[in-house]
């Protein structure tokens, strides 16, 4: 069957509510000034919000449907999106046919959470049922020791070393530097990426993103709504996502992009070399690599060599994670999944300020989300372009 397109669907008024490493505030109060950030650049009150998508971990023990409760909400169209790092597509995904399918005329998508001091930890503590029986038995857990058997089967399979993954990080630090509200903010070399202290073997201390409190939000909307409200806006062009995909390979070297790259480009009637920026899920430089070779900017294994070729800052040839990513901006929990998808919004509408690429129309937003054990399981991606 082919796929309906998205004409007419729109995003727009993107907002970052700033981050902060720790935070006793709620999720709920995260994600309410996100929120109320989106309406304010719409001049819209929360009346007018008939469908609403959130994504937390850290709301508990409440959901979205007591959120609608706690800020006033009355939608008639809700979903919660518990995919990770792939929540800001999944979550754009649901929202745009919701829209098309007049189930909601304005829908705010919206991902934070909230970090206190041990809130990290405790979180972790029961993140899955995977981690509980696959990981912790053997005295680790957390994402750092998954990462790191996922990055040394990389290095090992393909012949990389840890230099490769600097050129990632050392770019997104240099990105950050631009954005005021990055939590990194000293600038990095490769020699400080390769002597830094070890974390997980092979994973050290810049692999890794810093943990925070956060949120970021987005609204969906049709066009017409968008123009009469004096909105800059983003068309949505295409998007992609699976769950669980290649789950014969012993351990992760692809993600679900490589199953649905093809239709990605034929919905979008463009490829790889027409975008003018890439925000992928950066929660460790290799899984960046992974996205960019699944995503068909290079082959499977060349991801490292390729990216040694481009700059990946914003004055460069491929502008990557723009505003420093979550490696340099922070994780702010399932913020994570929508932190990509926001900055490449503002990008593409030309209001991103000291992190804009000059001239930039068209950007690629990947996400990448729930690891278990040796996988993570969730992967999305979407095109978008400048309106008119």
């Amino acid at each position: 069957m082919a796929r309906m397109g998205y004409d007419g669907v729109v995003l727009t008024a993107p907002h970052t509510e700033p981050y902060a490493r720790f935070s006793n505030e709620t999720a709920h109060w995260w994600i309410a000034r996100a929120l109320r950030g989106s309406l304010r650049a719409a001049g819209l009150t929360p009346a007018q919000i008939d469908g609403f998508a959130v994504s937390s971990f850290t709301l508990f023990p409440d959901t979205p449907v007591a959120l609608t409760q706690h800020l006033g909400l009355s939608p008639r169209w809700l979903d919660t999106v518990p995919t990770g790092g792939a929540s800001g597509v999944v979550a754009l995904r649901r929202a745009a046919r919701a829209v098309q399918a007049g189930d909601a005329d304005i829908v705010a998508c919206v991902g934070g959470d909230t970090n206190p001091i041990d809130g990290f930890r405790t979180l972790l503590s029961a993140f899955s049922r995977f981690a509980l029986d696959a990981s912790y038995p053997y005295g680790f857990g957390g994402p750092n020791a998954n990462f790191a058997l996922l990055m040394d089967a990389y290095l090992t399979e393909y012949g990389a070393d840890r230099a490769d993954f600097a050129h990632v990080a050392v770019a997104q630090r240099a990105n950050a530097l631009n954005n005021p509200h990055a939590l990194m903010k000293k600038p990095l070399t490769v020699e400080q990426y390769l002597s830094a202290r070890p974390i997980a073997d092979p994973i050290a201390l810049f692999d890794c993103v810093m943990p925070c409190a956060g949120a970021e939000s987005f609204l969906v909307m049709r066009e017409e709504r968008a123009r009469a409200l004096g909105l800059p806006f983003a068309r949505l062009r295409a998007t992609i996502e699976r769950h669980n995909a290649f789950a014969e390979d012993p351990v992760q070297l692809r993600g679900g992009w490589a199953v649905d790259v093809d239709d990605l480009w034929a919905q979008a009637a463009m490829g790889p070399s027409d975008m003018d920026l890439v925000q992928t899920y950066d929660d460790y430089p290799v899984i960046s690599v992974l996205q960019f070779e699944d995503l068909g900017f290079c082959t499977k294994g060349e991801g490292p060599a390729f990216l040694r070729k481009h700059d990946l800052t914003i004055t460069g040839d491929l502008p990557h994670n723009t505003s420093g990513g979550q490696l340099s901006a922070g994780q702010a929990g399932a913020a994570g999944g929508y932190i990509g998808l926001v900055e490449a919004i503002r990008q593409v509408t030309q209001t991103a300020g000291p992190t804009q690429v000059e001239n930039a129309r068209r950007a690629l937003v990947s996400g990448f989300g729930m690891i278990n054990f040796d996988r993570g399981v969730c992967s999305a991606a979407c095109v978008i372009e400048a309106g008119a």
